[in-house]
C-alpha cells in the first residue's frame, strides 16, 4: 500500500482551517499545539485508526486519545472532517450547549477521552489497553501527550506501568514543538538541555541535544524519534511501532507550534490565543499556499541513480520526482518499474512518479507495486474509461492520483468528473522528453487561466510545475498557482541540493509573502497590512515583510 500522502495532506489542511474556523468564531481556544500535532493526527485519523462515523461506539474500534486536552480544535476538527459531525458545527466551539469545548468531552462523538487536567491521558490509555487484552481485542490505543504537560510526575509513573505491563497495542505521540503555555520547555522544565537565548531552531538542528528519547528508553520502551510534519516519517515510524512485540512505543515527533503560519510558529504568544476575526481570511489564504519541492533525479547521473536519490533526501526534498520515459510516448527513454522498484528502499520520502509512456492502464499496477506513492500520468494518451480506471487502481492502493498536460494540451473535457477527486495536475511548462530546455513563457498564462477553471470545479489538489523552473522563475509560478514545483538541473544539477533547495524555498517563502500582504491590503488597507505584519514577533520575517509591504506602497 501507498503512503496515501496527498489524501492525508489535504485532510490535514482542511483540519488546520477547520481550527482557525472554530477558534476564530470562539475568541479563544489553543491554534497553537492543534497544529503542531496536525501532520500525526491526520495520519492516525486517516492512515491507521479503525473506526465508524456512523456507529461511534462499535466495540472493535481503536481508541485514540488527546491527553493534551487544550488542544481539542485540533481533535474536533479531525472528527469533523472524518464524519462525525458536520463541518459547520466546529463554528459552535467553547458555546453554550455546544458538544464541542475547551477540553474533549463524552458528548462529542469520537472522544474517548474528557481531557481536562494534564498528566493523566496515558494512565487512562494504559487502562484501556489493559482491557483490550484482558477481553482478547485486537484494537490499539493511540495517545497524544504534551512536552509541557511532562513536567507532570503522573506521565513517568504511567511510564513505569505500561512497560512493566508490555504493553505493545500501545503507541504514543509525544508533540515535541518546545513550548508550553507560558514560555519555551527548556527554559520551564527541560526535556532536552536548557535553552539559552530565544532561538529554538536551536534545539532542531543539534541531535546531541536531544534527551528526551534517552529518558524514554531508560522507562523501558521503544522510542522512535521523527520529524513531526514529515508524512512518510510518521507512518514509516507508526508502522514499525505496530511490528514491536512485547514493549510500549513512543514516537518523538519534533515540531513547530503554530506550523504553517509564519507569525504563530515557534511562538509561545499563540500557546492558547484565537486569530483576529479580520486575520483570519488571510490565514486562510496562508494555509492554501503551502508547496513542495520535488528534484528531477533524471537531471543527475544516469548511471547512478541510488546516489541522486540520497542527495536529493539528503537536501530534504519533498518528494523525489521520477521521471519515466518510454522512448514512443516522448523520443528519450529513461527508465521503468524495475528501476523505481531497486531505488525504494533507500527513503521513505514520497517517490512521484510521471509516466510519460504510452497504455500506462497496461502498466499501472508495475508503478504501484515498485513503490511509488503518486503516480501521474498524461491526458494526452487517455480517455474517460482507462483514465477511470487508473484512478479506481491507484485509490484502491492508496497511490495519490496525478493527471498530466503537455504546454499545447488543454484539459480535455472527459476530464471534469475526476477533477474534485484529483490530487495533483502537472502542467509542464517544457516540450516532455527533451532535456536542456528553457522555461515556456506562456505557461504562466496557462496555468492563471487553468487555476480559475479548477477553482470552479472544486479542484483541491495541488498544481505541479514541471519543466525549466528554476530560482530566477519559481517566485512567478507560485504566483501563477503552482504549488509543487519540480527541479531537473536547477537542483540536482547542483553541487550542495540542500543549500539549492534551501534558496528555492527562500524564493518561494518571498512570493507567499507578498501575496498574503495584498490579501491584507485588499482586505482593510494599510491599517491591517500593519495589524498583519506585527503579529510576526519571531525571527528575522517581520523586517523582509515591512520590506515588502513598502515596495508596493502598502505603508
Amino acid at each position: 500500500m501507498g503512503l496515501n500522502y496527498y489524501h492525508i495532506l489535504k485532510k490535514v489542511r482542511e483540519a488546520r482551517k477547520l481550527v482557525i474556523k472554530g477558534t476564530t468564531a470562539a475568541g479563544s481556544g489553543h491554534p497553537g499545539g492543534s497544529f503542531s500535532m496536525a501532520e500525526f493526527i491526520g495520519c492516525i485519523f486517516f492512515k491507521f485508526l479503525r473506526y465508524d462515523p456512523k456507529n461511534p461506539m462499535w466495540e472493535d474500534r481503536d481508541r485514540f486519545v488527546l491527553s493534551k486536552g487544550h488542544a481539542s480544535p485540533g481533535l474536533f476538527s479531525n472528527l469533523a472532517v472524518a464524519g462525525y459531525f458536520d463541518k459547520s458545527e466546529i463554528e459552535t466551539l467553547r458555546k453554550f450547549e455546544s458538544r464541542l469545548q475547551g477540553h474533549p468531552d463524552y458528548k462529542c462523538p469520537g472522544v474517548e477521552f474528557c481531557g481536562g487536567s494534564l498528566g493523566i491521558g496515558l494512565s487512562f490509555s494504559i487502562g484501556m489497553a489493559l482491557a483490550a487484552r484482558i477481553d482478547g481485542k485486537a484494537h490499539r490505543i493511540y495517545t497524544i501527550i504534551g512536552d509541557g504537560e511532562s513536567d507532570e510526575g503522573q506521565v513517568w509513573e504511567a511510564a513505569m506501568s505500561a512497560s512493566k505491563y508490555k504493553l505493545d497495542n500501545l503507541t504514543v505521540f509525544l508533540d515535541r514543538n518546545f513550548i508550553q503555555q507560558d514560555d519555551y520547555t527548556e527554559r520551564v522544565m527541560p526535556l532536552d538541555e536548557e535553552l539559552v537565548g530565544d532561538d529554538i531552531s536551536e534545539m532542531w538542528k543539534n541531535a546531541a541535544r536531544w534527551k528526551t528519547g534517552d529518558k524514554w528508553r531508560s522507562f523501558g520502551w521503544n522510542v522512535l524519534e521523527i520529524d513531526g510534519h514529515r508524512i512518510e516519517q510518521i507512518i514509516k515510524a507508526t508502522r514499525s511501532a505496530q511490528q514491536t512485540k512485547g514493549t510500549p512505543s513512543i514516537i518523538v515527533a519534533r515540531t513547530i507550534k503554530g506550523k504553517d503560519v509564519e507569525h504563530m510558529e515557534d511562538n509561545p504568544k499563540w500557546h492558547g490565543v484565537a486569530p483576529n476575526p479580520k486575520i483570519a481570511p488571510i490565514i486562510d489564504l496562508e494555509l492554501d499556499c503551502q508547496f513542495l519541492i520535488a528534484p528531477s533525479i533524471i537531471a543527475g547521473d544516469m548511471t547512478n541513480l541510488g546516489n541522486e536519490v540520497k542527495r536529493a533526501a539528503q537536501g530534504r526534498a519533498d518528494f523525489i520526482h521520477l521521471d519515466v520515459m518510454d522512448g514512443l510516448f516522448v523520443p528519450n527513454k529513461t527508465f521503468d518499474h524495475t528501476k523505481i522498484k531497486e531505488l525504494r528502499p533507500i527513503t521513505p520520502i514520497p517517490f512521484d512518479s510521471h509516466l510519460m509512456i504510452n497504455d500506462p492502464v497496461k502498466h499501472i499496477r508495475d508503478y504501484v507495486e515498485a513503490g511509488s506513492d503518486i503516480i501521474t500520468v498524461h491526458a494526452e494518451i487517455c480517455d474517460e474509461s482507462s483514465f477511470g480506471e487508473i484512478h479506481d487502481i491507484l485509490r484502491s492502493n492508496e497511490v495519490s492520483v496525478g493527471l498530466a498536460i503537455n504546454p499545447d494540451t488543454e484539459l480535455p473535457q472527459w476530464a471534469d468528473k475526476f477533477i474534485s477527486d484529483l490530487d495533483q495536475l502537472i502542467l509542464m511548462s517544457v516540450v516532455p522528453g527533451k532535456s536542456g530546455q528553457k522555461y515556456i513563457e506562456s505557461s504562466h498564462e496557462k496555468t492563471q487561466r487553468i487555476v480559475k477553471i479548477l477553482a470552479e470545479k472544486k479542484f483541491s489538489g495541488f498544481i505541479e510545475a514541471d519543466g525549466g523552473v528554476d530560482l530566477s522563475n519559481v517566485e512567478y509560478c507560485f504566483l501563477d498557482g503552482a504549488r509543487v514545483f519540480v527541479g531537473g538541473s536547477a537542483i540536482i544539477g547542483q553541487k550542495d541540493v540542500r543549500v539549492t533547495i534551501a534558496e528555492f524555498r527562500r524564493k518561494i517563502l518571498h512570493a507567499r509573502r507578498k501575496l498574503l500582504i495584498q490579501k491584507a491590503h485588499n482586505l482593510g488597507g494599510p491599517e491591517l497590512v500593519n495589524k498583519w505584519i506585527d503579529l510576526h514577533e519571531v525571527g528575522k520575517k517581520k523586517s523582509e515583510l515591512i520590506q515588502l509591504a513598502k515596495e508596493a506602497d502598502f505603508v
